[in-house]
Formats: C-alpha cells, structure tokens, sequence
C-alpha cells in the first residue's frame, strides 16, 4: 500500500504546484497591468514615467502582496495543524495584535523616521510582535512543556488586550493620526522600490524553508499527539519550532502590511478541499494560494474604486469571509453524508 501511495502523493503534489503557479502567474500579470494608468510594453520601453510607475510601484506592490499573502497563508497551514484545529490562524498567536500596538504607538507619537533606511512604524510594529510572541509562548510554558491549549487561550487574549490598547491609542490621540493607525490596521500593500521586500526575504524565505523541512511531523502531528511521538516525532520540538516562526513570519508581514485578516483563514482550507489533506502538499500549495489570493485582493483594492483605493485588509474580508462561511458549509454537509 505504501508502493502504491507514495506517487499517488508525489502526483498530486505536482499537479497542485503547477496549477497554483499557474494561476499566480496569471493574477500577477494581471496585477501588474491593472490601474488608473493602462501600461503596455512599447510605453515601457519609451516612457520613462511609465518604467517609473511599473518598476518602482507596481511591480513591488504586487512582489510585496505575494510575500505578505504566501507568508500568512503557509503560517495558517501550519497553526491548524500544530493545534489541531481548522479555526486557527496568525491571529491566534497574538503576534497581530501586538504589532498592531507597536505601530499604532508609533503613529500617535509621530515618529516618521527611518532607521538604516527602515521607518521606525515597521520597527515598533515588529517589536510589539515580538514581545506578544514572548509574553504568549512564556504564558503556555509549565515548565519544559509548551502547551497548545494555553497557547491557543493566550494568543487570543492577548490579541484581545492588544485590540483594546490599540482603540484607547486612537481615542487619545489626534484625528489625523487616528485615521493612519486605522488605516494601518486594516492592511496597506503601498511600498516605493525593493529594499523593504529585500530584508522581508532575509527572514521569509529561512522560515518557508523551516515549516517545509517540519511538514511531515506536522502531518503526523494533525492526526494526534500521541501517534505522532509514537511514530519519532519530537512534539515538544516541533511546537517550539512551529510557534517561534509562525510567530517571526507573522510579525514580519504585520510590520510591512498591517494586520491583513482571513488569508491565513481561508487559504488554508481552500487548499485541503481542493488537494487532501497531507501537509505536505497543504504547506507549499498555501504558499503559492497564499500569494495569488492577496495578489487578486490588492488589485481590487487599487481598482475598484479608482482614483481611490480601499485598504486591502477590507477586501480580503470581504472575499474571505463568506467563502470561509460557505467551505465550512460545505466541510459539513459532506462530513454528515
């Protein structure tokens, strides 16, 4: 049986990485091409403010909302499988809200700056990811122990505490300053050229490559704690592991773009629907799904109501929201069948 599953595995899972690459590539372009100004390959070549305009803004833009929409959504994969539970998702580390607090300090005192070339909002949002990811993984700690279900309690709370400071901040603060930290939070994919998306990738791409190497202890672990340490996974290692970047993926992607919700929800589901259940075709067809979904999420943001553009984080809930709804419908009617 084992002769007969492994290339059933393998061609699934080359079959789900090339239609997924297919169809980022086809949301890309689209992206790419998509705005208030039409862009065509001879303007490229003759309009310097039309190669201004593709390879400052929008080519970034659209890198950028692949790297943010991959990241989240392969952390999603993960979190799922590391707690056992389809609800899950970087919001339940906590790692959202506390980089939510982070720039929203940031905004109201006005610190503008950059630091080797950073603005202090990523580094403070950073930051405060960084410690609600301390805060909740010593909170689940009982001694050598890391708990999943205490985890899963404090990151929510902790999300729940930040929410509330982040509110009492706009409160105090000016108006002008309050609707940035709102518009912040929502989820904003605006970048000028590739140094931030360079140092994103210094971290990204170890923590891809680190949840890849852990898919099949995750595999193993989905189905259990007990048979999965029976079976030579090192549980207590693979949470650590798991949490600790979850957490340095979450907050890289909260420090660039804000706390964009549902992408690593939904993605993740939309995965397993479509290609089984095995984390080691889920891990990379979330990254490449990932991409593709916040990639398609941006343009409508940036074109739907052109000249303005709505805050990304708005459309992926509205998508996100009711095709959540509608997968966990349909996950129930066939489970009662």
């Amino acid at each position: 049986m084992a002769a007969i599953a492994q290339p059933a595995t393998s061609a699934r899972f080359w079959r789900s990485l090339a239609i997924l690459t297919l169809l980022l590539a086809l949301f890309a372009l689209l992206a790419l091409w998509a705005g208030g100004r039409k862009l065509d390959l001879q303007a490229l070549e003759t309009d310097p403010v039309a190669r201004v305009l593709f390879f400052r803004l929008r080519l970034p833009r659209v890198i950028m909302a692949g790297l943010v929409g991959s990241s989240l959504a392969v952390a999603g994969a993960a979190l799922q499988a590391l707690f056992r539970n389809p609800l899950a998702d970087p919001a339940t580390l906590g790692v959202s809200g506390g980089g939510a607090v982070g720039a929203a300090l940031a905004i109201a005192f006005g610190w503008g700056e950059r630091v080797t070339g950073v603005p202090v909002v990523f580094i403070m949002a950073f930051g405060g990811a960084l410690a609600a990811f301390l805060l909740v993984h010593r909170i689940s700690r009982s001694g050598s122990l890391l708990l999943p279900g205490a985890l899963l309690l404090a990151g929510v709370v902790v999300n729940l505490i930040a929410s509330a400071a982040v509110l009492t901040i706009q409160y105090v603060t000016d108006a002008s300053r309050a609707l940035q930290i709102l518009r912040w939070i929502i989820g904003s994919l605006d970048v000028i050229g590739f140094d931030t998306i360079w140092r994103m990738l210094i971290f990204l791409i170890p923590c891809w490559l680190v949840l890849f190497a852990f898919a099949r202890d995750l595999h193993l672990l989905a189905m259990g704690e007990d048979s999965a340490g029976a079976l030579g996974v090192n549980v207590a290692r693979c949470e650590v592991v798991v949490h600790l970047v979850c957490s340095l993926l979450v907050g890289v992607t909260v420090a660039v773009g804000g706390a964009i919700a549902f992408v690593g929800l939904i993605v993740p589901h939309a995965v397993r629907m479509l290609f089984g259940e095995d984390l080691r075709i889920v891990l990379p067809s979330s990254l490449l799904l990932g991409a593709a979904f916040l990639i398609a999420a941006d343009t409508v943001a940036r074109t739907l109501l052109d000249p303005n553009e709505l805050p990304v984080g708005a459309i992926t809930a509205l998508l996100g929201g009711p095709a959540f709804l509608w997968l966990l419908h349909r996950r129930q009617r066939y489970s009662a069948l």
